[in-house]
């Protein structure tokens, strides 16, 4: 049954076209990510169809009494009322009674909001947590969801994630976590310059449809430009047109030749390079480090030397000091006790979660002006480039150079700040929370150049796939202050600890003793355990045991790049096969299926070669040093 139906919709700001005669339909159960760049309308698009906002043209039809729930992107609540008051009040049916406060007291302490009078003593992420309860507790058809992860820790994703899987209604949703949609959606809605492209999967499922997508797109440009080639022959050899088989045939050529030429590659990524500045030997060397706010522990007696080429991901739960490490080395915070050293060459580039360097700036100060203000040219391996080159590169197009700070959005200053941190050429890069507010283009775009970056990586997220793809190492906060490295991505350390790579848990103890009796318990040999316990130990001293390949990683390292080179050229034959068969439906279907299938083990392969390669580069520095 439909419950909601947009139908040829326009919408401008100024001379920007947002959305062009957008038209589709939403069923009752549905659940549909909506994804696109920074800019493109997402939230807009949200508004129009919450009612919140007008179109220039077309209608939104919604079935009569639909019930609808809207979590906005910036929550606000009213000054003086209690936590439970904001949730009660805005429950416009309140027939379940007393069950409906019970339900609200419930979702405030899974949520682990503090017993506070009043709403405006909270912080932004804990804003975001009692918008959530306010909107998820209405009764409603149908909710609309604008970024509802942001802010939120690992374990209060997971928490939202079981919610919303129990939801019976429908749900349209904007988020940049891709496993996220992964786990709630069952269709995509891509917006690209001004279009909606209607997908039937999961962001998994996108993916590989827009990819097939793409290359029948190529594949109908090829055969486009192939007429016109054999038409002007024609054209030019003198054919007489005074026939009407002719005149239709001169016709049909000018018509195909006028059109505008399909840019396939124009969805507007970023580009970004590697400016890195070169790093010596002395990194990043901390020793016997604690911190702690009113009479509270946040970090213990951490000990730990940073390796080049480091990427570190760290976890742990709202409010347990992940960002006052990042403080500690940064210099903005000092230890209580212990010392923290940088190596001369050591060049901090630190990406803080919140905008305060954009905000505090004067309210007519100019992106370009920004920018300008660390260089007005930067080196990059292409040569000198000016810093509006760069802002092109980051999306800031032409016009949009001279646009006051105040005047942009979330993610554009998010974006903005990224770009300055980068043309500093830092080679230790100190991130907290970089995915709020990107959009997933720029996440990819963003992953690809740490995996390429010269330096270190050390990042607090609660993104679980943006940890997947740049972490080689988690550090996780864990009761008591303890700081314990696992090795690996997130997914390794979520199934160390006991979790799914969602996040979900599945144990109900995740500490390093537990972890390393199940370890031993399970199928592994008895040297792989013991290397599992080893690696779970936080004694301070974990890069100075002496690191080896076993038996088996020996051999899986001599023959992994062949491995991984076969898996290439089948993936490129498969390529060419979709691309050859595109009007073939049922054909396309199945080789997209296989091609899914290498890419994945050919994504296994490379992560595991990462992980030999690094452990490789640990026992050349461990003999060269010993």
């Amino acid at each position: 049954m439909s419950i909601i139906n947009v139908e040829n919709v326009s919408k401008k700001f100024g001379e920007k076209v947002i959305l062009q005669d957008v038209s589709f339909g939403m069923e009752a159960g549905e659940k549909i990510g909506v994804i696109g760049i920074n800019g493109t309308g997402k939230s807009t698009l949200l508004k129009i169809i919450a009612g919140q906002e007008e179109t220039d043209q077309g209608n939104v039809i919604r079935r009569n009494n639909l019930k609808v729930a809207v979590l906005p992107q910036v929550p606000e609540f009213p000054k003086g009322k209690t936590l439970l008051s904001c949730i009660t009040d805005s429950i416009e049916d309140m027939a379940y009674g007393w069950n409906m406060e019970a339900r609200a007291r419930e979702m405030l302490t899974a949520l682990e909001l503090p017993d506070v009078e009043t709403a405006e003593h909270l912080s932004g992420g804990e804003l975001k947590k009692l918008a959530l309860i306010q909107t998820l507790i209405q009764p409603s058809d149908i909710l609309i969801l604008d970024e509802p992860t942001n802010h939120l820790d690992l374990s209060m994703v997971a928490w939202l994630e079981k919610e919303l899987l129990r939801y019976k209604g429908a749900i349209l949703l904007v988020t940049h976590d891709r496993y996220f949609l992964d786990r709630i959606t069952d269709r995509i809605l891509e917006i690209d310059h001004g279009s909606v492209y209607s997908y039937l999967s999961n962001y998994s499922g996108f993916l590989l449809a827009k990819e097939a997508r793409i290359e029948a797109s190529i594949l109908a440009e090829h055969k486009r430009q192939q007429f016109i080639r054999t038409e002007l022959e024609w054209v030019r050899r003198g054919a007489q047109a005074r026939t009407t088989k002719q005149k239709a045939r001169l016709q049909r050529f000018e018509e195909i030749s006028s059109m505008t030429r399909l840019d396939i590659n124009q969805d507007g990524k970023v580009e970004m390079q590697s400016i890195a500045s070169r790093l010596g030997n002395k990194t990043v060397e901390i020793s016997g480090v604690s911190k702690g706010f009113e009479n509270r522990s946040l970090i213990s007696n951490f000990t730990f030397t940073a390796l080049r080429n480091d990427r570190i991901g760290i976890v742990g739960p709202n409010g347990c000091g992940k960002s006052t490490l990042l403080k500690l080395i940064a210099g903005v915070e000092r230890p209580d006790t212990g010392s923290i050293q940088l190596g001369e060459t050591v060049k901090v580039g630190y990406l803080t979660q919140n905008m305060d360097d954009i905000n505090s700036q004067k309210p007519d100060t100019r992106v370009i002006d920004y920018v300008r203000d660390v260089a007005e040219y930067i080196n990059t391996p292409d040569g000198k480039v000016t810093a509006a080159k760069m802002l092109e590169r980051f999306l800031f197009e032409g016009p949009q150079q001279y646009t006051p700070l105040e005047k942009l959005s979330g993610g554009e200053k998010r974006r903005l700040r990224l770009l300055r941190v980068l043309m500093e050429a830092p080679n230790v890069l100190l991130l907290d929370e970089p995915t709020n507010d990107l959009d997933i283009a720029t996440l990819a775009v963003f992953e690809d150049f740490i995996s390429h970056f010269d330096g270190i990586v050390i990042a607090v997220s609660h993104d679980r796939y943006f940890l997947d793809n740049i972490a080689d190492r988690i550090l996780a906060f864990e009761a008591g202050g303890n700081l314990v490295f696992y090795p690996g991505n997130y997914t390794d350390y979520a199934k160390r600890v006991g979790k799914d790579p969602s996040g979900m848990l599945q144990t109900s103890s995740g500490s390093a003793g537990k972890v390393a009796g199940d370890i031993a318990s399970g199928d592994k040999t008895d040297g792989a355990a013991a290397d599992d316990r080893k690696a779970a130990k936080n004694d301070g001293r974990r890069h100075d045991d002496k690191p080896r390949f076993s038996y088996q990683e020996k051999r899986e390292y001599e023959t992994i790049e062949a491995d991984i080179e076969a898996l290439e050229l089948k993936n490129e034959e498969l390529d060419q096969s979709i691309a050859a068969n595109a009007s073939d439906f049922a054909k396309l279907s199945a080789l997209s299926a296989e091609k899914e299938k290498v890419e994945t083990e050919l994504m296994e392969k490379m992560e595991r070669w990462e992980y030999l390669s690094n452990l490789a580069e640990r026992i050349d520095s461990y003999n060269q040093n010993k």
